[in-house]
């Protein structure tokens, strides 16, 4: 590379690193050196996502009036090049008629592209990563310090019934799909960066097929078990001033004594409406990266956080910018959710001693349920007291 230019690079480098106020500014370009096009500066400048003088572009679209004559060798098109003519419609200075039918035919030129590819493979990847590396990490230190909560005195022995078999299955078919669908889109997103260098592209490039194929088909048996759950738990999930004394003596986790509870504590409530509120949002947005172009739902939600919140969010969206927010939206609610599925799953195994009996068979040992849900058995035992008496 010629010494110059690379001195004049270094120090156009340095200059943006150390001078952000002028950096902001758009200089005043002299491009007659480089015939109009655009110069190092303007390069440097659009990968730092800083604005740049158009005018080189925006006003140099060609003049079919300077056409040569048809008959002149390749001349049919006249005198406006393939860069002049994206120019023209990058700019709207031609309205162009496409044979291409759909939502998105007539978006040509799209500019969210590149700022989207760097927060997907940036923050979004990265954070998203840090946080459930971050809470595995978390829960076994306190594992470690806390253990396994304990049933106080031991098993009783006796068993009641927790939860029905269509609730199991409810609850399963939630979970297990989640889990799959946590996969396969960890599979999709991260896996060009993680498992290209371990498996090679080949096998890659069939794992991240058949991840996608997975995740499409999957998510109906998601969306099925988040609407039996909800209808077979909500009224059990309602709040009320019991749980506030819950959650003031932190459940028990910390002590050994147990807050009062009926079927589900603060606790787990909490974890239902988190898994029901996400999961229905997660599931709309995933409805419209399934269906593309079909379901815009971003342009009337910033609409009404606008009218809300006085924000001034874009609402006069592209079909693709709408596909682009569906899918940063459908990440982020994933990885929120997988970090409370994680410490869910980490309290109904490991954590606590007689908790996966509830959702593995059904039943729970009886000096479990009174320590973490007393209220709940007292009204079984009184409901069966009934049953026996008439």
């Amino acid at each position: 590379m010629n010494k110059k230019l690379l001195s004049a690079a270094v120090f156009l480098l340095v200059a943006l690193m150390f001078h952000p106020a002028w950096a902001q500014e758009v200089p005043t370009v002299d491009r007659t050196a480089t015939g109009g096009a655009q110069t190092l500066e303007d390069i440097l400048r659009r990968q730092q996502q800083l604005e740049v003088d158009e005018k080189f572009r925006s006003e140099n679209i060609g003049d079919p009036a300077d056409a040569p004559p048809i008959s002149a060798p390749l001349g049919t098109r006249g005198g406006v090049s393939d860069a002049e003519a994206w120019r023209a419609i990058r700019y709207n200075e031609i309205d162009p008629a496409t044979q291409v039918r759909g939502p998105a035919a007539e978006v040509l030129i799209q500019d969210g592209g590149m700022p989207w590819y760097k927060l997907r493979e940036g923050p979004i990847i990265t954070y998203g990563g840090l946080a459930l590396l971050g809470i595995i990490a978390l829960l076994a230190v306190f594992y470690l310090v806390r253990g396994k909560v304990r049933i106080e005195g031991g098993p009783a022995g006796t068993t009641i019934e927790r939860f029905k078999a269509i609730e199991r299955f409810g609850h399963w078919l939630l979970a297990g799909s989640f889990i799959a669908l946590g996969l396969t889109g960890l599979i999709t997103l991260m896996g060009r960066s993680f498992l290209i260098p371990v498996l090679g592209p080949d096998a890659f490039a069939t794992l991240a097929a058949g991840s996608k194929w997975l995740h499409n088909n999957v998510s109906w048996a998601f969306m099925l078990g988040l609407v039996m759950t909800f209808v077979m738990w909500v009224a059990h999930n309602i709040p009320n001033k019991l749980d506030w004394q819950w959650l003031k003596a932190g459940g028990g986790i910390f002590t050994k004594s147990h807050p009062s509870a009926r079927k589900f504590n603060a606790g787990q409530k909490i974890v239902f409406w988190t898994v029901m509120i996400l999961g229905f949002s997660v599931s709309l947005s995933g409805l419209s990266l399934l269906f593309p172009f079909h379901l815009p739902m971003f342009s009337d939600t910033f609409g009404l956080v606008n009218s809300v919140l006085g924000t001034s969010l874009p609402t006069d969206l592209a079909p693709h910018e709408e596909m682009q927010y569906a899918n940063i939206w459908h990440s982020i609610v994933a990885f929120v959710m997988m970090l409370a599925i994680i410490a869910h799953i980490y309290i109904g195994t490991v954590g606590m001693e007689g908790a996966f009996d509830a959702m593995g068979n059904g039943n729970v040992d009886v000096e479990w349920a009174r320590q973490h849900h007393d209220l709940w058995v007292a009204e079984v035992e009184a409901k069966q007291g009934k049953g026996e008496s008439s």
